[in-house]
């Protein structure tokens, strides 16, 4: 029987290859992954391939941050004026943001420590995982690829450098919300008219509630397209390094046990 079918022959597999892109379970810092959710929530749960309760609180954010204009307070604030910033705030909706944002900073952290666990038990069971998966609408499989190329990528375009590592539900979350947070924020049209020297109007025509988003999604894009590279490269070495071991190691030549 195909050890990727449905019967569940081993407690737990390292990671899964579908149309969709490669889910795997690796070590990461805790910290980190709160930072993101800090920094945005529901960043730190698609790193960790939670993608339905990353995106929930993704829109939640976009949401309820809208509403609460706290990223107008937020530039008030950081130019000193205090006052304006406390008048900015609709606190109906500030005090419902407060909650959901600890618990998606609390949730990413634990869930980040568990996965760790999941992991270190995996990598010692040791599990076959599928790496070639092909279907009707989109073929992916196990291969090495540049992780300077995804980073590049993402800089130029978020969601291309996830595209490039086939990571397709992140990518095309990345895409849309870039779209939207460009087009609202109106950036684009600043920089032309910054080329043109026209700066005041370059100010005075951005959004600041929906450019204060640009910034977390292209850093957030940056750095998932760069890990996940490194991190399916790390998988696709160590699954051909058991394919090896198992089928010619006892003919022809002794593998290390470590790589």
């Amino acid at each position: 029987m195909d050890n990727y079918s449905g019967a569940n022959q081993y407690r737990r597999y390292k990671a899964h290859l579908s149309m969709f892109g490669t889910t795997q379970f690796h070590l990461r810092n805790p910290y980190i992954i709160a930072w993101w959710s800090a920094a945005f929530p529901g960043f730190g749960h698609l790193l960790l391939s939670k993608y339905l309760r990353g995106l929930i609180l993704f829109v939640w954010e976009v949401f309820i941050n809208m509403q609460s204009h706290l990223n107008i307070a937020m530039v008030y604030s950081f130019c000193g004026e205090i006052d304006k910033a406390r008048d900015a705030l609709d606190y109906r909706w500030t005090l419902l943001y407060i909650p959901v944002y600890i618990f998606a900073i609390w949730d990413s952290y634990r869930t980040t420590i568990d996965s760790n666990h999941v992991f270190l038990l995996a990598e010692r069971e040791n599990a076959p995982i599928n790496t070639f998966s092909i279907g009707a609408l989109e073929i992916n499989y196990l291969d090495k690829r540049n992780p300077r190329m995804a980073v590049i990528w993402s800089f130029l375009m978020p969601g291309t450098g996830q595209l490039y590592n086939h990571r397709i539900i992140t990518g095309f979350f990345a895409l849309i919300w870039t779209v939207v947070f460009v087009y609202y924020s109106k950036c684009l049209l600043a920089v032309h008219f910054l080329f043109l020297g026209q700066v005041q109007h370059a100010t005075d025509i951005l959004n600041p509630s929906w450019l204060m988003f640009v910034p977390s999604v292209y850093g957030f894009a940056v750095y998932d397209a760069y890990i996940n590279t490194v991190e399916n490269n790390k998988l696709f070495i160590k699954e051909q390094r058991n394919f090896l071991v198992k089928n010619y190691q006892q003919y022809r030549v002794k593998f290390p046990e470590r790589v």
